[in-house]
């Protein structure tokens, strides 16, 4: 298999293996990230093979904005949507209660999800381009180092995934704020790119 580098801006390419259940390595602020059609189960599955990641550990859902979510999610608390219109496009990741339409696989077997809308033109393009969520773990093999470069990622895949958006250099270069909304008061459960204070700033609370 050939990698094919997108570097023009066209993701007309990327957005038809998305369509086919295939991979797509995408630019975000925080890392590149592996892709593929969040709510096709074989096509997650592949994710999983091709990083050598465990089955046991859930993958997120890149979005393109909070509308979407709704798709995916119940229950979705006010709070969520604070954040998102303060923090998205950007590295917070939300945990919320997922809806059946979402497969199993893309958690874990569990009733959550997490759900992101990254701060990159052409990610959310392709988001849009798509109509779909895209399951998006880091474009590495499962306990290397998240790549911050398309170089990164084809140093990890070339010709093992058919394609690669190169967006340039990740702008944060660090993982995404997971916090998790399904609980009261929202408990953050891995620090990254978005500060603690600053959340709990948009939400006049403190979360744990």
């Amino acid at each position: 298999m050939k990698t094919v580098i997108i570097s023009d801006g066209d993701i007309s390419y990327a957005a038809r293996l998305i369509s086919e259940g295939r991979l797509v390595a995408v630019p975000t602020e925080t890392v590149y990230g592996l892709s593929a059609d969040g709510l096709c189960e074989s096509a997650v599955e592949e994710i999983y093979n091709v990083k050598g990641r465990p089955e046991t550990k859930p993958i997120s859902l890149l979005v393109s904005d909070i509308e979407t979510v709704e798709h995916f999610c119940d229950d979705i608390p006010q709070e969520a949507y604070i954040l998102a219109e303060k923090f998205w496009p950007g590295p917070l990741t939300m945990i919320l209660r997922k809806k059946s339409i979402v497969p199993d696989i893309v958690t874990a077997g569990g009733s959550t999800v997490g759900v992101r809308c990254p701060d990159h033109p052409l990610t959310l393009e392709l988001l849009k381009t798509c109509g779909k969520p895209l399951a998006t773990p880091s474009a590495n093999i499962s306990g290397m180092p998240s790549p911050k470069s398309a170089d990164e990622v084809l140093s990890y895949f070339d010709g093992k995934i058919p394609c690669v958006i190169d967006g340039g250099k990740c702008s944060v270069g660090i993982e995404s704020t997971i916090v998790d909304m399904t609980v009261t008061p929202p408990k953050i459960l891995r620090q990254g790119g978005l500060l603690k204070k600053d959340i709990e700033t948009a939400l006049g609370t403190e979360v744990m």
